[in-house]
């Protein structure tokens, strides 16, 4: 009898897809029953191999040894992850299996993470895919009973190969190469590179910002005030506000426009974080890490998506959805909601999976057993539900323009008329605790005002200053990321970005573990290290810009629209011209990654500087050779640590007092007065005066 084997991407899918499809019986490394096999990999269980395999020369980094340029591809499997390819390899290969589903995530690297282990484990029986967005029950029923031919994603998988082979032989040629120039192991990739590059150009112009002074006049009748403009200088503004004291200002305009703010869209991955960011601090991995355990509890659907849509056929599915959490949410109740779920529904903008929601198993179960950081999410989704089919907000705004003593003055006014989605969004944040920066909205309503109408007034000046540009937070680097650094881009414009959504909180996070990025708060900010590193770097390793047109190719080559073997060709010419060019670097440049020399006092010899090394404490002066070892035998007897603290007492003072002295005779620890006892010699003599 010839059963099925399906292959998951992790045992936690591997269970739930058991469980729907009647795979109840556990064995080792697998499910059965029902005609099938259900296992699993765990995560990428196969991977290019390390450049040393391809020749034992490349196991040293050596420059004339690049580029290093594989051919044929090696592939690996890591020795933690040998016993689980094992299973596979030996399902993929038993007699009863005629037929293999690929249930690995529906996206680029799902796809990728199966054909690897397919294609090493030498099977070359037919493959059907499992695409679906959700982990309910119905959705996985659905998605078994629409498989389609995997040859059907063989472009995406195209996509994932070239991206993977470019990550490979840009991240270990240029790891290498600018590593032996600068003597300090210096990651560089891809997509990380640019990223760290915005963070140094946003950082630079943080510190070239001169902050400039500038006064306002204000007039004020009762409740109405109105401004000038900027004033340069405080001798001008007090003129002003001198001529319009006690004067009357004329209405001269009064504008009234009547605007409709249109609900905002679902979440993409992308938006998710950015929010999750901003209201909680949430990092952009944990927004992740978060969605993707709410994604295997079945309470939300796939989060790894760059759509902000739903696709037409799920109009009824939405209505049910909304009518059900308008009675589950607690800021939702009595909240008076007519759903025009037309407005989410558009297929021609869903790609490979729908906008974030949550499930109509979150409907059934709620927030019960959940983690305080997953209902945070949960909450947030529901809302921009809520919000996105929800009416119009309307709203009039008022600009009136007065003149007085010969100058104009402007009060701005907003009047809403129809609350419409901002009603839902203002009860979900008044629920937030402090947990990031709430957005509130001030309204500043004018009274009734008239064309020609004069006011008696009072006036007054305010200081103000310009503002720095800001630092980025995750929120806006993701922003950044997405736009590829561009400032200014229309809301419907083509994507270019620096990355996926699914791997951009991935790429931070390397950027803070390797050192060249470091979080203040909710800041990123560069390190020295990091600066350094942007600017050694060539514009074809650090442009947003030229990164994200790698990216847009990747995604054309997925779409079947830019051909595999061209990509790679522009990828190892680039690889080629980056190690000619980079051949040697400039005497002032040698030392930028060397570490600062943390000095510890004078040297009682000759006078120089004395620093800290990594096993001891030296003289700055090469001829002088005045040194303290941290492990001399005098305070390892004692078993005492020779620190920065105890060095720096005996060279300024030539003795310092030292608690915990270990005595060999007593085995009794006691404090006593080390001495600096200098003889002039190779080595450094220390004595203990007294005991106190």
């Amino acid at each position: 009898m010839s059963v099925q084997l399906v292959i998951a991407e992790k045992p936690s899918v591997a269970r739930s897809i058991a469980a729907v499809i009647g795979a109840a019986e556990k064995q080792n490394g697998y499910w059965q029953g029902g005609g099938y096999l259900v296992s699993w990999c765990i995560g990428h269980l196969v991977s290019f191999a390390e450049a040393g395999q391809y020749d034992e020369k490349y196991c040293k980094w050596r420059y004339e040894d690049l580029p290093i340029l594989p051919q044929p591809w090696q592939f690996i499997v890591p020795d933690e992850k040998k016993q689980q390819f094992e299973v596979l390899r030996a399902l993929l290969n038993r007699p009863d299996v005629d037929s293999v589903t690929a249930a690995t995530d529906a996206g680029r690297e799902g796809e990728l993470i199966f054909r690897f282990v397919y294609q090493m484990a030498g099977c070359t029986k037919p493959v059907k895919r499992l695409w679906i967005s959700s982990m309910e029950d119905a959705a996985i029923r659905e998605g078994f009973a629409n498989l389609c031919p995997d040859s059907d994603y063989d472009a995406l998988y195209q996509s994932a190969l070239c991206r993977a082979k470019a990550d490979w032989l840009v991240g270990i040629n240029a790891t290498r190469l600018f590593s032996v120039l600068y003597h300090k192991t210096l990651t560089v990739g891809r997509v990380q590179t640019p990223t760290l590059k915005m963070l140094v150009d946003r950082d630079a112009k943080i510190l070239r910002f001169q902050k400039e002074r500038y006064y306002t006049v204000g007039i004020q009748s009762g409740s109405l005030k109105a401004d000038s403009g900027r004033i340069a200088s405080m001798d001008e503004a007090d003129t002003l506000k001198n001529a319009c004291a006690g004067a009357s200002a004329i209405c001269s305009s009064v504008k009234r426009e009547k605007k409709t703010e249109q609900p905002p869209k679902l979440y993409d991955l992308t938006t998710l974080q950015r929010e999750a960011n901003r209201l909680f601090g949430f990092t952009a991995k944990q927004t992740l890490d978060y969605a993707q355990q709410l994604y295997e509890k079945k309470l939300l659907t796939y989060p790894r998506t760059d759509s902000q849509y739903l696709t037409e056929d799920m109009g009824q599915t939405a209505q049910h959805l909304v009518s059900d959490l308008l009675g589950l949410l607690p800021f939702a109740q009595g909240l008076a909601l007519t759903a025009e779920v037309g407005r989410v529904l558009n297929s021609k903008k869903v790609s490979d999976h729908h906008a974030i929601i949550p499930t109509s198993e979150f409907a059934k179960q709620g927030f019960t057993g959940l983690a305080e950081s997953e209902c945070k999410l949960l909450n947030l989704v529901c809302s921009k539900l809520l919000c996105a089919i929800a009416a119009p907000h309307e709203y009039e705004t008022v600009t009136a323009v007065f003149s007085c003593a010969g100058n104009e003055f402007t009060a701005k006014g907003k009047t809403v008329l129809v609350p419409g989605w901002k009603e839902i969004d203002q009860r979900f944040r008044s629920t937030l605790k402090a947990d990031g920066e709430e957005e509130t909205e001030t309204l500043n309503t004018l009274p009734e005002l008239t064309e020609g109408q004069s006011y008696s007034v009072v006036s007054d000046i305010s200081e103000h200053f310009t503002s720095p540009p800001k630092a980025y937070t995750e929120d806006t680097l993701l922003s950044a990321m997405e736009r590829a650094g561009a400032e200014d881009m229309p809301e419907n414009a083509e994507r270019k970005g620096l990355g996926t959504p699914a791997t951009r909180a991935a790429i931070l996070e390397k950027l803070v573990q390797m050192g060249f990025v470091q979080r203040k708060g909710k800041q990123l900010v560069p390190t020295k290290d990091g600066i350094n590193l942007a600017v050694v770097l060539p514009e074809s390793l650090t442009s947003p810009a030229l990164t994200a047109e790698w990216e847009n190719r990747l995604t054309e080559i997925a779409k079947g629209n830019a051909d595999a073997d061209e990509f790679m060709a522009e990828i190892e010419a680039q690889v080629r011209r980056l190690v000619k060019t980079y051949s040697c670097i400039s005497a002032d440049k040698q030392n930028l990654f060397q570490p600062e020399r943390v000095i510890i006092g004078k040297c009682p010899r000759c006078g120089e500087n004395v620093y800290e090394g990594k096993k001891n404490f030296y003289c700055g002066n090469r001829s002088c050779q005045f040194v303290m070892w941290k492990n001399d035998r005098f305070f390892e007897q004692r078993k005492k640590a020779f620190t920065p603290k105890i060095a720096a007492a005996l060279l300024k003072n030539g003795k310092a007092k030292v608690k915990g002295l270990y005595s060999e005779k007593t085995g009794k620890t006691y404090d006593a007065t080390v001495l600096l006892a200098d003889t002039g010699g190779k080595y450094v003599n220390y004595r203990v005066e007294r005991k106190e």
